[in-house]
């Protein structure tokens, strides 16, 4: 059983040319899904899952307290993968067929005001080199609404000063080329000519990582994490943050500034429009907030 799972693991990686992160998330699904087929129900062979097999996983997973969207999550791996297995000739049949997701409620990305997104901006203390890195980091998101892994990943050669875009890699690394504003520009201008060049480990290879840590190492997601927390704090925002607020704000101030969705979609990198409409219902949602605090008669 566990051959499959590494076979999968590599068509995911080769052939579907899915991030790492996606990866991790197959393979750690699928990796709890496989302990509980071996040792709850001792099944030894993929040719032996039935449905029944499958259901009774998913209520242990609701027994252990799993949210409706991470049980949705491990059937959307679980049915990948007996697909795969039946197109592979593994498995004669696909046990995961007429397994329906659980309702979900569709929440609302929680988005900044502009003036929580100016004081966030104005946190970096541009007096050294990490909070010129900081402040250029996050305009740039500010500017793009890319997604944090994307920003984490740009390298030197994908940074256009003079002709005001950058270039990135998105899901399925998928490339897209995305306008910087002139704020943005600035602000990365500032920090290759006088930051960057310090944050470098003449000790270390060379990296050509547009953003550095202080080892001269490319940042990673959970060290951009940490500051945007540490940031947030220090400008008084008291909204619960997550590493894709500042790409909802983007989105959701671009729409309620007259931008079409079509280049909201193409802007995002998102593959299916309906994952662009949600912002749609946040501006309404801000929208009756507006007109409850301000007209007289709401």
């Amino acid at each position: 059983m566990e051959y499959e799972l590494k076979d999968f693991l590599h068509y995911l990686t080769v052939e579907r040319n899915l991030a790492k992160n996606t990866i991790i998330s197959y393979e750690r699904d699928l990796k709890k899904y496989a302990h509980y087929l071996r040792h709850v129900e001792q099944i030894q062979s993929w040719n032996d899952v039935t449905r029944l097999h499958i259901m009774q996983f998913l209520k242990f997973l609701k027994e252990k307290g799993n949210s409706p969207k991470t049980i949705a999550r491990h059937i959307a791996s679980i049915r990948s993968f007996h697909q795969f297995l039946l197109r592979e000739k593994v498995a004669e049949q696909d046990p995961s067929v007429h397994i329906e997701s659980p309702q979900m409620e569709r929440t609302l990305p929680k988005v900044l005001s502009l003036e929580e997104v100016e004081a966030l901006l104005e946190a970096p203390k541009t007096n050294t080199p990490i909070g010129v890195r900081d402040k250029a980091m996050l305009e740039l998101l500010y500017a793009t609404g890319m997604r944090v892994s994307e920003l984490v990943n740009l390298n030197l050669s994908d940074v256009h000063l003079t002709m005001g875009f950058v270039r990135c890699y998105g899901k399925g690394k998928k490339e897209r080329i995305v306008p910087v504003g002139s704020m943005a520009l600035n602000a990365l201008k500032v920090y290759l000519e006088t930051a960057r060049p310090k944050l470098i480990n003449s000790k270390k290879r060379t990296t050509d990582a547009l953003f550095l840590n202080h080892h001269g190492e490319r940042l990673t997601r959970q060290g951009f994490w940490k500051i945007l927390k540490k940031l947030a704090k220090e400008a008084n925002i008291e909204k619960e943050l997550t590493p894709h607020t500042l790409r909802h704000s983007f989105a959701t101030h671009l729409l309620e500034n007259g931008a079409d969705l079509r280049a909201v979609q193409e802007l995002l990198g998102h593959a299916d429009i309906s994952t662009t409409q949600i912002y749609t219902h946040v501006t309404k949602t801000r929208l009756k907030d507006v007109y409850k605090q301000y007209h007289p008669r709401a």
